[in-house]
């Protein structure tokens, strides 16, 4: 079932979060934040209030403090069960408590209480946390606030304790009665180049002679309304490195937080070859909750979730090698498949499958993944043909961990690229069932492009594979090192590695160096990337690296409160509570015993109001989560049959020509009729590409190329030249020529009509090269055309 959040009861009321402050530092990439919660209560009785917010999933939570009346409240991490019982027996005594956990079911959701707000207090509530930042394609670090969290679907069978289950009506975005301020600095020895994001900032400042140092803020009044996302551009962002960090003073020596630990970054040399694997077997699960019908943005003509996830499979489809096998599943309460088991693709069966995409839409419920994934992992394995899942899903699922255990424990057979669409889905969920099986995760938000980041995913899934990956060290004599993090199991071109490690034994006393070397086979080569690094650990008071290496072995263990299994809970305990950063099995708690007197009387609840995406200001955003929300509920009321094979989905045939599971959006009229954007024609042209690779040569074509067909059939260079060779040279020359800074989205399937155009036109592919630029008036480079 779905379960909504917002303001809880009382909407009259003053709401007691009056601000939130954020000090964000980042230095090369990593992140430190120290978030402010300003809370005062207006009204006249005792305040218990309740504040549901997310994180991202990689966020180390290393500290809580309080601060009322001058005075400062440290909050101590404690077993989550005695936290809880200590917030409940220091609220009946009348004191002021503060609790601070993480969610039971998904570990990128925090909740925080703050009981016993006497009338006319304040309190100001600070955590902080620690995070490596994502590399983007572009080179960018990225960095995300999340602000946004959206309901979220039950799993019917499992228990409802999650901290999403406080039910209260969904608050337009506008009307959020507190405001976010938030400054940040950068430091970066290579340089900083600028700073882009999806808020308004002030303009970047440097600071001191270089470019090493900035800072930036957002600008005044900001609402907490949308997640704010920071794009970080250095200089240079592809060197190795190594930094070590000294252990904490008081802790034991020989211990993680005691010993030296070091952060080792690598960006791994992989050479960029075209030979690829035509085997496997490809499988699509696409989200067709009700969600999915809601816009990924907030800009105005935004397009749906859906339509884009149907745009970017089509170009999936077109993209797949001959040989391979695949097959859709789509999923929201119930879930079904396209074919009853994985078929070889053909251009038959990709044919049957687009026609099926064309139609799919948002009408199967809740978000409800666990399933068909259980359901999947219970076939039969296509010999030599490895198993790649493609996940399409906003996230709005509770139980994030259930579905990761199941991904976990089938992590052998099957390797997961997640995608998150929309802003507010789980981090956790898309990350983890990634990270877990070996794949990798991206994230849809705003005005990103779903195509350029799924036919990325799909590029390292044709990738051949890296194998023996192994770190060895060259230290110098008593120094040892064991390393903290999880084993490597995949390792894609152009992806950052990084991996902490323990130094133990003796630290020489003068200035020493070590080297670390990365070895790893490809297509039986073997490769080597090497660092050298100095020994002389720098200390850091609030001991970053530390704790991220404690987060990454946590990561690898913690599974949540329910799902962990027995041997690993009391590990995650201790290493929690050791590391002092924040786990399923733990919880900050604070006691604040020195009031004049203890609070009197009931207290009354509130919970903070917080932002769900989509805003009342325009009508059909109003109305877009409560469809939502009533798909999933008449799903749940009139369930669609399923049994332990599902039905296969079955359509009716189309023969329109033309693309028309593009949205509305996607097209724009003109003065002389039909007109398309850029990236729509390249829709619409990957739609009419053959599973081989070839175009026909067709009025369609023409259109799309701005050409007139009868131009193109007398335009034949030579009498011998087949129509399909003219066709496919003009489409891979336009594509070349036009859109080549969204090369990124046509670049698989272009590989496909150049290696059907040598094996079907052979030596005569230099000429039509010429031919064909010159009927286009283009000057496209012939060596892009070499087998």
């Amino acid at each position: 079932m779905v379960r909504a959040s917002g303001l809880l009861a009382g909407q009259n009321k003053p709401v007691a979060l009056k601000s939130i402050s954020v000090d964000l530092s980042i230095h090369e990439f990593v992140a430190g934040v120290s978030a402010t919660l300003n809370y005062e209560n207006e009204e006249e009785v005792p305040l218990e209030a309740f504040f549901v917010f997310p994180m991202d999933e990689d966020s180390a939570v290393y500290s809580f403090e309080a601060l009322v009346d001058d005075k400062k409240i440290v909050a101590e991490l404690q077993d989550k069960v005695k936290a809880q019982k200590k917030y409940e027996e220091a609220l009946a005594q009348g004191y002021q408590a503060y609790l601070l956990e993480e969610d039971a079911c998904s570990r990128d959701v925090f909740r925080c209480n703050v009981g016993n707000l006497q009338p006319g207090s304040r309190v100001a509530l600070t955590l902080r946390y620690v995070q490596e930042l994502p590399l983007e394609a572009d080179g960018a670090l990225r960095y995300v606030l999340p602000a946004v969290l959206n309901p979220r679907y039950h799993l019917s069978a499992l228990p409802s304790d999650s901290s999403l289950d406080l039910k209260s009506p969904l608050t337009p975005l506008e009307q959020l009665p507190y405001t976010l301020s938030m400054t940040a600095s950068f430091s970066s020895q290579h340089g900083i180049q600028r700073v882009e994001s999806n808020c308004s900032l002030s303009p970047l400042l440097f600071l001191g002679d270089g470019k090493t140092r900035a800072e930036v803020s957002l600008a005044e009044g900001h609402k907490f309304d949308r997640d704010v996302e920071l794009l970080i551009y250095y200089s240079e962002v592809h060197s190795p490195s190594v930094v070590v960090e000294m252990g904490g003073p008081t802790a034991e020596s020989g211990s993680l937080m005691g010993d030296p630990c070091a952060m080792v970054s690598f960006y791994p040399e992989i050479p960029d070859s075209e030979a690829t694997r035509t085997c496997g077997e490809f499988v699509f699960l696409m989200d067709c909750s009700g969600s999915m019908q809601c816009p990924m943005g907030k800009e105005n003509r935004s397009q749906t979730r859906i339509d884009a996830a149907k745009e970017t499979l089509i170009l999936l489809l077109k993209s797949l090698p001959m040989g391979c096998y695949f097959n859709i599943y789509g999923f929201g309460s119930s879930y079904e498949m396209f074919f009853p088991e994985s078929v070889r693709y053909s251009q038959k069966t990709m044919e049957a499958a687009v026609e099926k995409v064309k139609l799919m839409s948002a009408d199967l419920g809740g978000t409800e993944i666990l399933t068909p994934l259980q359901s999947l992992f219970r076939r039969r394995a296509i010999p030599g043909h490895p198993l790649q899942i493609f996940v399409f899903t906003d996230g709005e699922v509770v139980e994030s961990f259930a579905v990761i255990k199941e991904v976990k424990f089938n992590s052998k057979k099957h390797r997961c690229f997640a995608f998150g669409i929309g802003e507010g889905a789980s981090t956790s969920l898309i990350k983890n069932i990634a990270r877990m099986s070996g794949g990798t995760a991206e994230f849809i938000t705003g005005k990103d492009r779903m195509q350029s980041k799924a036919l990325r995913s799909l590029q390292r899934a044709l990738q051949s594979v890296v194998e023996d990956i192994s770190l060895s060290w060259d230290l110098p004599p008593g120094l040892f090192t064991g390393v903290v993090s999880p084993e490597q199991t995949a390792l894609f071109r152009g992806q950052r590695l990084i991996v902490y490690a323990q130094l133990s034994g003796a630290m020489p006393p003068t200035e020493a160096t070590g080297e670390v070397c990365l070895k790893y086979t490809l297509q039986g080569k073997s490769y080597e990337n090497k660092v050298t690094f100095t020994l002389q650990p720098k200390p850091d008071a609030n001991l970053t690296i530390h704790r991220l290496a404690a987060k990454s072995l946590l990561q690898a263990k913690d599974l949540g409160f329910r799902e962990t299994i027995g041997r690993y809970k009391r590990e995650v305990l201790e290493l929690s509570l050791e590391s002092g950063v924040m786990s399923s099995f733990t919880a900050f708690i604070a006691v604040n015993k020195e009031l004049n007197e203890p609070v009197q009387g009931p207290m009354a609840h509130r919970e903070i109001p917080r932002p769900v995406l989509f805003s009342s200001s325009t009508a059909s955003r109003a109305q877009c989560y409560s469809r939502a929300l009533a798909a999933t509920s008449s799903s749940l009321r009139n369930p669609r049959p399923q049994s332990v094979c599902c039905a296969t989905m079955t359509y009716p045939r189309s023969d329109v020509v033309r693309a028309p599971f593009l949205s509305k959006n996607s097209q724009s009229s003109g003065s002389k009729g039909h007109t398309v954007r850029r990236e729509t024609a390249i829709v619409l042209l990957v739609y009419l590409q053959n599973a081989d690779g070839s175009w026909n040569l067709d009025g369609a074509l023409a259109q799309i190329l701005g050409l007139k067909l009868e131009e193109m059939q007398t335009s034949y260079p030579d009498e011998q030249v087949d129509s399909s060779d003219w066709a496919t040279m003009l489409a891979v020359l336009w594509l070349h020529a036009n859109c080549g800074d969204l090369k990124d989205e046509w670049h698989l399937l272009e590989r496909k009509a150049v290696a059907w155009l040598h094996r079907h036109a052979g030596p005569g592919v230099p000429m039509l090269v010429r031919k064909g630029n010159a009927f286009l008036k283009c000057s496209v480079n012939p060596r892009l055309f070499t087998p």
